[in-house]
């Protein structure tokens, strides 16, 4: 080959060599790209419930999205444009627990170019609500799909199915503070009917106490939940599952007396809005409202308990505002659909005529305190008042108990602690009976009954 042929054949070679870099440099910036473009969605959870379902979808910028239902089999299918298909929405089957109440299966594909499609298939019929979230807290913008069961448990109805009845439940709230007598001489007798129970109604004339003659229903409130995971102790402690820890503690010694009974506003790890917390205990028509949270503040020596009941007229300290300005703000973390308007709860919530009411809480903010004291240091000696939305019911005594700074490391240890808890409980406990003891509660519609 001559000299000017080889300085040809190695031109062509450098050609090609500089056209493959060539190709490789404007190909290779497109991967990072490619992969920004994938890492739109960031996380995806899943938040079970009979009340409903939650999913929340995060991601990085905002987004376009479209929604439609479909039957046979029900389905909800959500549309997301401008992302691609990542491992975070390819693993979204994984999520869903075969108990979900509404959620059957949930999936993701390519339906084209540009667009993510999530196809949700449903147990039954669901009124859905989608919606987005702005960036707030340690959150990126989010997409929620709320599905709603078209025949949602009634909270009511719930109650009492879960409650078996109690034929000594006269008979005990009846009963001086004697021993029962043994069992052995109760089955001595021929015909245990209404003589024994007359006998008792006598004892409670004899003795003078108020006798209630129906079940009284107490309200209790695990603060935050799902989305919302309220304060974090450095310790990595969430908020949300020491109030729901205690809550549960509380509402079985509630239920071990035969003349209480008690509600959850959540029984599981899931957001419920301020104002249904509020509707809940109303339509069940508690008698009391206890909201339970572990308080957080910027100065990690911070301790102690507290009790907060609802004010007219501002905080009775900054300290007391600047909690209700961050307990109030949960609906902003947890999600709330600010398009569904209600306006009973418009009502409900803007009602001036509480003064009674929050006397009420007052005595029993005071008599919870006076426990609390008995087991922790008190943040402040007096029950304080600001203005707690969760608190707003106008017709039910409502208390919020902080039952100490989660963000106090020595006091995160003891809110984690089995014993401790119960103890919490244990005092909340007997401050709401011996508030009961001086402030009977009035007799209400049939609905509130049991029999």
């Amino acid at each position: 080959m001559s000299e000017s042929a080889q300085r040809r054949l190695a031109g062509r070679r450098n050609l090609i060599k500089f056209t493959g870099a060539s190709l490789l440099l404007t190909v290779s910036p497109l991967a990072p790209a490619a992969t920004n473009r994938n890492s739109g969605v960031l996380a995806v959870r899943i938040w079970p419930a009979a009340d409903y379902t939650r999913v929340a979808i995060e991601y990085a910028a905002p987004l376009k999205y479209t929604h439609f239902t479909v039957k046979n089999p029900e389905r909800l299918v959500v549309d997301l444009e401008g992302i691609e298909l990542n491992n975070v929405l390819e693993s979204l089957g994984n999520k869903v627990a075969s108990d979900d109440p509404n959620i059957r299966l949930l999936r993701a594909g390519r339906y084209k170019p540009g667009v993510v499609r999530l196809v949700m298939e449903l147990k039954g019929e669901v009124n859905p609500q989608v919606f987005v979230l702005p960036p707030v807290g340690g959150y990126g913008h989010r997409l929620v799909l709320d599905v709603y069961p078209l025949n949602p448990p009634d909270p009511l109805l719930s109650l009492l199915d879960s409650k078996e009845p109690r034929p000594a439940a006269v008979e005990s709230r009846a009963r001086p503070d004697s021993r029962p007598e043994p069992p052995v001489e109760a089955k001595t007798e021929p015909k245990p009917e209404s003589p024994p129970q007359v006998a008792e109604q006598k004892v409670v004339k004899r003795q003078g106490r108020p006798m209630v003659d129906r079940l009284v229903t107490i309200t209790l409130d695990p603060g935050h939940g799902g989305e919302d995971p309220g304060a974090v102790g450095s310790g990595g402690s969430y908020e949300k599952n020491v109030t729901l820890a205690v809550a549960k503690r509380l509402r079985a010694k509630i239920e071990a007396e035969p003349n209480m009974r008690a509600v959850l506003t959540r029984d599981s790890d899931f957001f419920v809005p301020l104002h249904a917390r509020v509707q809940k205990a109303r339509r069940i028509q508690s008698d009391l409202f206890v909201s339970i949270h572990a308080d957080a503040f910027v100065r990690p020596d911070a301790n102690g308990s507290s009790v907060f009941v609802l004010s007219e007229s501002g905080a009775s300290s900054s300290a007391a505002r600047y909690l209700a300005q961050k307990e109030n703000a949960a609906d902003l973390i947890g999600g709330v659909n600010l398009d569904v308007k209600d306006p009973i709860l418009a009502r409900t919530l803007l009602d001036l005529s509480q003064t009674a009411t929050i006397n009420d809480s007052l005595k029993l903010g005071k008599a919870v305190l006076g426990e609390l004291g008995g087991i922790n240091r008190l943040h402040k000696a007096s029950v304080e008042q600001a203005g707690f939305a969760v608190l707003k019911a106008p017709d039910i005594p409502s208390i919020l108990v902080e039952t100490a700074f989660i963000s106090n490391p020595e006091e995160e240890k003891r809110l984690n602690d089995d014993a401790y808890q119960d103890k919490m409980a244990e005092a909340i406990f007997s401050g709401i009976k011996k508030y009961l003891a001086k402030n009977p509660p009035l007799a209400k519609s049939i609905l509130a009954k049991l029999d």
